[in-house]
């Protein structure tokens, strides 16, 4: 916790007139916002501030610079500080480390991760490339796309097909880039599944993981080193006050341009030009719909048939939530009944909460939970790993908690999503 004194000088900061443009890096704040659900919550992110997906009773928490309480001030917000990070020194690690900020996986350890798990265990694992990255299509550095496959293998399995003969269960990390903690969950979860007690579970299940869901924006994340950037979007796009690219929870088809998105290219939640604008979410919507059959018909109210199989998880930091759809509203979807019970079952283990995002946090529009329920009838999840404060809360919790705090929760969680995949409905 921070002393008095320091919260004191932040705020006396956060308060004073605007400061002329510094040289070199900032301080970047999480301010405490009275924003309550509805009306508020929604004309906040409205206004394109990075609102956290965390709440504290009527709170929401907003990501920003020295400058952020004055513009929150001026559109008739109040704020306190409630943490403050040190500015990113963007030190550079050298090319050929495998970790980064005292232990985490580079992008390039992952993907070697997911080659080396298929050498050692051929009965398990497949590595599918289901696509590129935007720098990559842009033949400026960049990188594949890539899931595993892990089953017990048997013929037909794994194939890129939706009348494959297993039920699936799909977990992605990192689709928010500082959003570390899950791309570490991801390769814990890999590890697990192929030498533990779970793979017994594999002989009636596969299980699809993608570790890194956004590489271009975790290899700026990681080019800060021991002080990580906090790089939320892609790498697609410029901006002169804030961060580059396109938030990709924002940018699938599904309600897309409502609520809870921006139009303005610096803001977190940019929503890009036009639905499924981005090649790292038309290469996922592209393997979702070639992993799994379409069990529901058109219409915010259809419901998904009883012979659905398979799940989808999201996983992000940080809240300590289970989010369900819809997202875009707090209507109510065909399968609510069975997404809730779900949701709840997960949220037990691990003392988190489930909800519906307006139930919980706000509505958002453009994510891609919502567009695997809405395109497929498939049950969709979102996770948000973490606490806000302590120790191991926030966005970059020192890696020792990944193991010894974040896993405990999360390992029970995603065995009952293998369950829970076989027959949601």
């Amino acid at each position: 916790m921070r002393t008095a004194v320091a919260l004191l000088a932040s705020l006396a900061l956060l308060l004073s007139p605007a400061p002329a443009p510094a040289e070199g890096p900032q301080a970047t704040y999480v301010l405490r916002v009275p924003a309550p659900l509805g009306d508020s919550a929604q004309r906040l992110l409205g206004l394109g501030y990075d609102v956290l997906e965390q709440r504290d009773g009527a709170d929401l928490f907003v990501v920003g610079d020295p400058r952020t309480a004055q513009k929150l001030r001026s559109d008739g917000y109040q704020s306190t500080v409630e943490t403050a990070m040190p500015p990113s020194q963007r030190e550079p690690r050298s090319l050929g480390d495998a970790t980064y900020y005292g232990g985490y996986r580079t992008i390039t350890a992952h993907l070697a991760h997911l080659d080396e798990v298929a050498r050692a265990h051929p009965g398990l694992a497949t590595v599918v490339d289901y696509g590129d990255s935007w720098r990559k299509t842009q033949g400026s550095g960049g990188y594949d796309l890539k899931a595993v496959c892990i089953t017990r293998k048997s013929p037909g399995d794994c194939a890129l097909t939706p009348t494959a003969p297993k039920p699936r269960l799909f977990v992605m990390g990192q689709l928010h880039a500082r959003e570390i903690t899950t791309g570490d969950m991801a390769w814990r979860f890999i590890d697990d599944l192929v030498a533990s007690d779970l793979t017994a579970m594999l002989a009636d299940l596969e299980v699809w993981v993608v570790p890194i869901a956004n590489p271009d924006g975790v290899e700026i994340v990681e080019s800060g080193g021991d002080s990580p950037v906090l790089q939320r979007k892609n790498a697609n796009g410029t901006c002169t006050s804030g961060s580059r690219g396109v938030d990709l929870n924002r940018n699938a088809g599904s309600h897309w341009g409502e609520v809870g998105s921006s139009t303005n290219k610096c803001s977190e939640t940019y929503r890009g030009t036009r639905a499924d604008s981005e090649v790292e979410v038309q290469a996922l919507e592209s393997l979702w719909r070639k992993l799994y059959r379409d069990t529901r018909a058109p219409g915010d109210t259809a419901a998904a048939s009883a012979d659905t199989t398979g799940a989808v998880i999201s996983m992000h930091s940080y809240g300590d939530y289970v989010l369900f759809p819809w997202g875009w509203s707090t209507q109510k979807t065909g399968n609510d009944a069975a997404l809730r019970k779900i949701a709840n079952d997960m949220a037990a283990l691990s003392g988190f909460t489930a909800g519906q995002p307006g139930e919980v946090l706000y509505n958002a529009s453009g994510a891609t939970d919502d567009w695997v329920y809405d395109d497929l009838g498939v049950p969709s999840f979102v996770w948000e790993i973490g606490a806000g404060s302590g120790r191991c809360g926030g966005f970059l919790p020192p890696f020792s908690c990944q193991k010894d705090v974040h896993w405990p929760k999360v390992r029970p969680m995603l065995v009952s999503a293998m369950n829970a995949a076989k027959r949601p409905y």
